[in-house]
């Protein structure tokens, strides 16, 4: 398995990180067992780096986790989010990064996973209520207790990346980029290169829509039915940019989902793929992504076939999408 750094002063880890969320039923009903197979199966194939959160599932993700790296644990960096806030029936209320929440549920954190420290604890989404300085400060103070290793952004823009990392460097900002995702590109990407961060990408398949069979229906809690690029005519046209994407991927040899994998991780250096699965088949697949390379040629046809703005639909729906500070 390559390697990569994140960030300036960051962890060296696996070229591709597992994303761990969908295994606590964001897209459905998961198995627990074959989710678990597959956390064993990335630490087997090198993977070292797993992303999870400590809503997703409302504690549920974590525990999972625990049980997966139980005798593991030197050998993966856990990513946490933490902020994000839900109540019994599973629906998220709000976001609550204070100095006093960092506390607590990083607290909370590494009890659930079984552990003395995080390797990286980062903010879900930025609190309009919080300064950026408290929150990353009050990391800083875990990171001096021992209790956190690095400190990880998500989902902000470049004036955020700017005075958080004025506070403490960050090691990486975790936000949605891939062939469907272009958005950072504008101005983040130039900031986070700037200053020296890294950035763990999630989304690189779009949840599932860059694939041989883009899924079509969806179970029951599977949040993708209320995402715009899953409906309608949006979810027709944006089939028809993965149909195209599948001709050039079988004439390169590799399937649809290493291609836009791939994409991502040829991007930079310091870029780190996160691929959620809950599949040890998919897994392998993901992994098999690691040594796809591109000539400027291939690079030149894949994004004329989905040039920037191709997409329809957002990404999130619209309620989501004005809680995102990297959106504004």
């Amino acid at each position: 398995m390559q390697k990569r750094q994140l960030g300036a002063t960051g962890p060296v880890v696996s070229a591709i990180g597992l994303g761990c969320m969908g295994m606590s039923n964001a897209y459905g009903p998961a198995d627990r067992a074959e989710s678990i197979a597959t956390i064993h199966a990335a630490i087997d194939g090198g993977v070292t780096l797993l992303d999870t959160g400590d809503f997703y599932g409302q504690g549920h993700n974590e525990l999972l986790v625990r049980e997966a790296i139980q005798g593991r644990r030197d050998e993966v960096q856990l990513s946490v989010k933490f902020g994000g806030m839900r109540d019994a029936d599973g629906s998220f209320v709000g976001i609550d990064t204070r100095p006093v929440a960092v506390a607590n549920f990083l607290a909370y954190s590494l009890q659930r996973l079984g552990t003395d420290h995080v390797d990286i604890y980062r903010p879900a989404r930025l609190d309009p209520s919080v300064p950026i300085e408290d929150t990353v400060g009050a990391i800083a103070e875990q990171i001096e207790k021992g209790r956190v290793r690095h400190i990880g952004l998500s989902e902000v823009g470049p004036e955020t990346i700017r005075r958080a990392h004025a506070v403490h460097p960050i090691a990486d900002l975790q936000i949605e980029y891939g062939l469907f995702s272009r958005g950072i590109e504008e101005e983040i990407l130039q900031t986070t290169r700037e200053l020296g961060i890294s950035i763990t990408a999630y989304g690189v398949l779009s949840r599932g829509l860059i694939s041989a069979t883009p899924p079509t229906r969806y179970a029951p809690g599977d949040f993708r039915g209320h995402t715009p690029r899953f409906q309608g005519d949006n979810l027709a046209h944006n089939i028809g940019l993965v149909e195209k994407l599948n001709e050039i991927a079988a004439g390169k040899g590799v399937t649809v989902a290493q291609l836009a994998i791939a994409w991502v991780a040829a991007r930079g250096e310091d870029l780190v793929p996160l691929v959620g699965t809950t599949k040890r088949a998919r897994l392998t697949e993901a992994i098999g992504a690691v040594d796809v390379t591109f000539t400027e040629q291939e690079l030149q046809e894949i994004e004329a076939v989905v040039p920037v703005g191709a997409v329809a639909g957002t990404r999130y729906a619209t309620a989501q999408m004005a809680l995102l500070d990297s959106e504004r």
